[in-house]
């Protein structure tokens, strides 16, 4: 490619770079990959964009991405995470938890459960606690984005696709906070509760006053405007994209503001909203980017005998303690035990939000985060595509996707392209 470039550079006219062209023919081959992972095997599509992407990050193509994310990767990578949470915050009514208060008590319990897990394994490996416990923070956070792909896909609906939505939108919002937290504590020397915890509560305070305006600004408009229009979508893609670099640069974190936002918009107007729909096409190719992105990135990690081993323990203790934090908290929830192993299945996915949180890391502190980002990245690119798979097992098996789980005839493709 070089050799092209420099034969060709007296002809060559400035443009946005031959970077944009290596994308945009990624994106494309994502596309094609995602389409027959659908109609041939019968897995979402989010499986085939994280297995093109992490091929391309294996022979190299993540060169052009940089490590820590930073510029305009963050903040595409950012965008997206806050679109999807923005969604998934408005599914959640805060007046369910009053009537079921067990469901908080399980997510804090799986959460938890998955955190001394995941360092007390790292430990006995022999990972220092300075890496085993921000490791631990990464393998908290689910994945509300790649389920909502793998639900849409299958068109899913019921109890165990409710409680996975919302076991994971609660995880990554717990992970967010302290992780963004523990980011700015990786250089600073050891101190007491109080100095301890200043940084969460900086953290949560810029992420609600954001959230709180956000959602304000998102209910004024709703008073004038149709929730059902195309312009409201595009009103409330700009006020998140503007939150985005605002709350980054006030010291919160941007997803997890755009998660509380959708939150308090439903309380604020608990109607269903139309908006998702309306931004379409737009809204599905940045999701796409979002998926692609993150496994090129987490495929430049370096792959040994000793990081695979490590990955291996990691992922096996994560999805142990998610699926028995899930069953410990299930007394009194209205689930079965069945539906409490599938939830717990559902929660297996790790994708965008476990990336940010290491890229944090990252940059915080560059020795120190090269070690968490290299058992971190491998256990990303991993979970991204088996954990979308798991969780496709867990809705067909759970009996809650409406779309037989096999793939597409000739017969019944357009039919079914149509009503997606």
């Amino acid at each position: 490619m070089n050799d092209m470039l420099s034969f060709w550079e007296p002809w060559l006219r400035p443009s946005a770079g031959l970077a944009t062209v290596q994308w945009s023919l990624l994106l494309a081959v994502a596309t094609m990959v995602g389409y027959a992972c659908q109609r041939h095997a019968a897995l979402p599509k989010v499986v085939g964009y994280s297995l093109v992407g992490g091929i391309a990050g294996l022979i190299g193509f993540g060169a052009n991405t940089t490590w820590p994310l930073q510029g305009t990767g963050l903040f595409l990578l950012e965008l997206g995470v806050a679109i999807v949470l923005f969604e998934c915050g408005g599914r959640i009514t805060l007046r369910w938890f009053r009537h079921n208060p067990m469901v908080l008590v399980q997510s804090v319990a799986e959460s938890a459960l998955t955190y001394v897990l995941v360092s007390l394994v790292l430990g006995w490996l022999g990972m220092a606690p300075e890496v085993a416990g921000p490791l631990a923070l990464v393998a908290m956070a689910a994945s509300p984005l790649v389920l909502t792909r793998v639900v849409a896909d299958m068109r899913a609906a019921g109890a165990v696709t409710d409680r996975g939505l919302v076991l994971s939108t609660l995880s990554t919002l717990y992970a967010l906070a302290l992780g963004s937290a523990k980011a700015g504590m990786l250089t600073q020397p050891k101190a007491g509760f109080v100095a301890s915890i200043m940084p969460v509560l900086v953290v949560l305070g810029v992420s609600v006053a954001v959230a709180l305006v956000l959602a304000v600004l998102m209910r004024l408009a709703l008073r004038f405007m149709s929730p059902a229009s195309e312009n409201t979508s595009i009103l409330f893609l700009t006020l998140i994209s503007a939150s985005v670099p605002l709350t980054s640069y006030l010291g919160g974190s941007a997803p997890l503001a755009a998660l509380l936002g959708g939150i308090l918009l439903k309380q604020f107007n608990p109607r269903p909203w139309a908006w998702p729909r309306q931004l379409g096409t737009a809204a599905s190719l940045l999701t796409m980017l979002m998926f692609v992105l993150v496994s090129t990135v987490a495929a430049q990690a370096d792959w040994s005998a000793p990081v695979a081993g490590v990955v291996g323990a990691v992922i096996l203790a994560r999805l142990v303690a998610k699926t028995l934090g899930v069953a410990v908290g299930n007394v009194g929830t209205g689930a079965n035990w069945r539906q409490a192993f599938w939830v717990g299945c559902a929660m297996a996915p790790m994708s965008s939000v476990a990336l940010l949180i290491a890229s944090q890391f990252v940059a915080a502190a560059p020795e120190l985060g090269a070690q968490i980002a290299g058992v971190a990245l491998p256990t990303i690119l991993v979970m991204e595509v088996l954990g979308a798979a798991l969780a496709t097992v867990a809705i067909y098996r759970s009996g809650e996707s409406s779309r037989p789980w096999k793939p597409l005839s000739r017969s019944n493709t357009a039919g079914d392209e149509r009503e997606s």
